[in-house]
C-alpha cells in the first residue's frame, strides 16, 4: 500500500480535485510503465512469516537493501518502513508482505530488468539470514493469528475499521499479495476508454494469474482466493464501478465517487489521525470531526485516493489491480498484457469492441466466476478461456505495433513476455491449477512443500 503523499497545497475548489487527476495526462511519447508486486517472506527453518524485527525479519531485509544496495530509508515514528531509489520504492503491506513499486519506465524490457534485479538483491540478502520469499496470491498455510503487524499508523486504523465493513478486510490486508501495473493516459477521453477496458477485462487478468487456491493448509474452492476476498470487503470502496460505463464519465465523475468513499485518516506531522468513516466533503467545508476547522490540502486528497480499492482505479495514472501475486515469469507478463491492450490505439479500440456490449451484471458475473474457476469460468455464452485467448491476441498485436526493441535491438518487441500466458491458454491451466495438481498428486496433501518448490 501507499506511502504518505506530499507536495499539494490548500484545496479551494472542487475543480482542483478533478484538476489533480487531469494533471496526469501525458502525450503518448511520455507514457511510462510502473510495475508493482508483493511477496511473502518466511523463515526457512520454521516456515513461519517474518516478524518486523529480529535477525530474520522484514527489518533485516530493509536494512540489507539500504546498506548493501543504495536505497534511501523511509521512517515512520522512528521505524524503518520503506525505501526509495531512482523513482522506485520498497514498502510494506500490513502483514509484512514486501512490495516493490517500480520506477516509471519506457518498456517491458526495462521493467522486467528492474523486477529481476530487485528479486536478485532480495534473494542475496535473504539467503544470508535464512529467509525465503514466495509469490502467491494468498498465504497458503498461515492463520490470521500468525501474521505479524507492521508498525505503520494507517494499518492500525484500517485494521480497526475492517471489522465494521465486509467480512474479509483483515484477510486482504494481512494474507494476500498482488502484482499490478500502472499506466498513463493522454486525455480525459483516453482515460475513460482505458478505464472501461481495464474494468471489463480485469476478470481475464484474474483468471490468467489465479494463484491462490489454498487457505490455512487446504484447498479453499477458489482458483483466486485473493480475488474472492476482494468481493467481500467494503462495498463503498471496491468493485467494478458501473458508473464508469455511463454517459458523462470523466475526471469530475470519478471525483464525485471518491468524495463519497468514507475516509480512513488524515496524515499530519508524521502521524495518522483517525478519520474512520468520516466524509471528505465535510473536510472540504472545514467540518471534519477529526480536524475541526481545518480544510484539506491536495496531499490529503492524494492520500484519500490511495484508500479506494476498485478493480481498476485512477490517480494521476491508472492502476490494474485484478491479478494475484505469482512466480517470477508472470511478474513481467502482467505489465506486458496490459501495455499491449492499452498503449496501441488499434489494440485499445479492438479491446473496447470486445467488451462494449456487456452490461454491469455480465461484468460482475465474470469477476465472480474468474475467482472461482479461473480459465474454466463460463458466464452465459462467454467462455473465459476463449475470451482470454482473444484478449491475448489483441495484446500481442499491440506489443508488435509498439515495436519496442530489447537486448540492444536483438529482440524486436515485447511479445515474448506473454509466453507464460500463451502457455496457460494452450493448456487451459493457470498457476492455481498446477498447484492443485501438485497438492493432490506428488505432494500427497503436504502443502509445506510449496515453499521449497515455488520460492523465488
Amino acid at each position: 500500500m501507499s506511502i504518505p503523499q506530499s507536495g499539494g497545497g490548500p484545496i479551494e475548489s472542487f475543480e482542483q480535485l478533478a484538476g489533480y487527476l487531469e494533471s496526469g495526462c501525458k502525450p503518448r511519447e511520455a507514457w511510462r510503465i510502473g510495475t508493482e508486486h508483493e511477496k511473502f517472506g518466511y523463515c526457512k527453518d520454521t516456515l513461519n512469516p517474518l516478524p518486523y524485527a529480529g535477525e530474520r525479519s522484514i527489518l533485516a531485509m530493509l536494512e540489507g537493501l539500504r546498506d548493501g544496495h543504495g536505497w534511501t530509508p523511509i521512517l515512520e515514528a522512528g521505524n524503518l518502513i520503506g525505501l526509495e531509489k531512482d523513482g522506485a520504492n520498497v514498502s510494506l503491506e500490513p502483514g509484512g508482505q514486501l512490495e516493490l513499486s517500480g520506477a516509471p519506465l519506457e518498456s517491458i524490457h526495462q521493467t522486467c530488468d528492474e523486477v529481476n534485479q530487485h528479486l536478485r538483491d532480495v534473494k542475496h540478502i535473504a539467503d544470508k539470514v535464512g529467509v525465503g520469499f514466495i509469490g502467491l496470491g494468498a498465504a497458503p498455510i498461515w492463520t490470521h493469528e500468525q501474521m505479524p503487524v507492521m508498525p505503520k499508523g494507517r494499518y492500525k486504523l484500517m485494521t480497526d475499521y475492517m471489522d465494521r465493513v465486509g467480512t474479509m478486510g483483515k484477510t486482504m490486508m494481512y494474507r494476500t499479495c498482488t502484482v499490478q501495473v500502472n499506466l498513463d493516459f493522454a486525455s480525459e477521453a483516453d482515460m475513460v476508454k482505458k478505464f472501461r477496458v481495464a474494468l471489463a477485462l480485469q476478470p481475464v487478468a484474474t483468471a490468467l494469474f489465479a494463484n491462490s487456491p489454498f487457505l490455512e493448509g487446504k484447498p479453499n474452492g477458489m482458483k483466486s482466493w485473493r480475488a474472492n476476498v476482494w468481493q467481500h470487503l467494503d462495498d463503498a470502496r471496491t468493485g467494478m464501478l458501473p458508473f464508469v460505463f455511463e454517459d458523462g464519465m470523466g475526471f469530475e465523475r470519478y471525483v464525485d465517487y471518491a468524495l463519497d468513499v468514507p475516509m480512513y485518516f488524515v496524515y499530519r506531522d508524521g502521524k495518522y489521525i483517525n478519520a474512520l468513516g468520516q466524509s471528505f466533503r465535510d473536510f472540504m467545508k472545514g467540518q471534519l470531526p477529526a480536524l475541526p476547522g481545518e480544510t484539506p490540502t491536495l496531499s490529503d486528497w492524494a492520500d484519500h485516493l490511495t484508500t479506494i480499492f476498485p478493480e481498476a482505479r485512477i490517480k494521476k495514472y491508472m492502476e490494474m489491480r485484478g491479478a494475484d501475486g505469482g512466480p517470477w515469469r508472470r511478474l513481467c507478463a502482467l505489465p506486458a498484457f496490459w501495455v499491449g491492450l492499452m498503449y496501441d490505439q488499434g489494440a485499445l479500440d479492438a479491446a473496447w469492441d470486445l467488451v462494449k456490449g456487456w452490461d454491469a451484471e455480465t461484468r460482475q458475473a465474470l469477476r465472480v466466476a474468474a475467482a472461482k474457476d479461473g480459465l474454466h469460468a463460463q458466464v452465459g455464452n462467454i467462455n473465459m478461456r476463449a475470451l482470454a485467448e482473444r484478449a491475448l491476441d489483441i495484446s500481442r498485436a499491440g506489443l508488435k505495433a509498439r515495436a519496442k526493441p530489447g537486448a540492444g535491438g536483438m529482440i524486436p518487441d515485447e511479445r515474448h513476455f506473454l509466453h507464460a500466458l500463451e502457455d496457460s491458454i494452450e493448456s487451459g491451466k493457470v498457476p492455481a491449477d498446477e498447484l492443485l495438481e501438485k497438492y493432490n498428486g506428488e505432494w500427497q496433501g503436504d502443502l509445506s512443500r510449496i515453499y521449497a518448490e515455488y520460492s523465488y
